[in-house]
């Protein structure tokens, strides 16, 4: 998944002349807390409400010396992997995105992008989950994979964890399956360590969709 395929066309962009509290209105009316300001198809910046309230003056556009607008953007082929990574690291809840000429296409939302996310994570097929902990060194994907399959099931998702100054790994894997105690099984009988485990009979399922209901409802707020 790249970016262009995450645009929202729901997000409109501001204009450098409109003015402070239009611009907080539409956050307000879109529920974000950032919009991209553009020109035809150039990319100015990026304004917060922080930046609005901050200057005071709500009568005054929202491109003028008194405020500094920020640049993130990512182009239209890049991965889902680099838009997550800047909206992380920069707390963003929309990012532009542009093309290859440097023309402004539109904007990822916060939001969008956790609800693709959780597609991307097979979050809402039936299946188990396993958490393992591993030493770097021992990582071997295919003979995770070989365990899960000779169980008869199939990896829907799986993704590792590591931690600064640490020689671990954290693997957390979700198969198709709701039985998974013969996988759990065989990682024992590999000497893997099975950190925890979810599966239907646990309500994981209902636990998840329960939190990721509240995560969506705590972004529209």
């Amino acid at each position: 998944m790249i970016a262009r395929d995450l645009i929202n066309d729901a997000v409109i962009a501001l204009s450098p002349t409109d003015i402070g509290s239009d611009a907080l209105g539409l956050m307000d009316e879109l529920r974000v807390s950032h919009l991209p300001v553009v020109s035809e198809l150039e990319f100015i910046g990026l304004i917060s409400d922080s930046d609005i309230y901050n200057r005071g003056e709500f009568d005054q556009p929202v491109c003028d010396s008194k405020i500094t607008l920020s640049r993130p953007y990512v182009y239209e082929n890049q991965h889902v992997y680099d838009v997550m990574l800047i909206i992380s690291g920069q707390k963003l809840t929309v990012l532009p995105v542009l093309n290859l000429k440097n023309h402004y296409l539109g904007v990822i939302t916060l939001g969008e992008l956790v609800q693709r996310f959780s597609a991307m994570a097979s979050l809402d097929n039936p299946g188990g989950i396993i958490m393992l902990e591993v030493n770097k060194k021992d990582y071997l994907l295919t003979e995770i994979a070989g365990i899960v399959e000779s169980n008869d099931a199939k990896i829907l998702s799986l993704y590792t964890t590591s931690h600064p100054d640490s020689t671990k790994l954290e693997i957390t894997i979700r198969v198709n399956s709701v039985d998974i105690g013969a996988i759990l099984q065989t990682f024992y009988r590999y000497n893997y360590i099975v950190i925890a485990s979810w599966s239907k009979e646990d309500s994981f399922g209902d636990s998840m969709q329960d939190r990721f209901d509240a995560l969506m409802n705590y972004l529209n707020i």
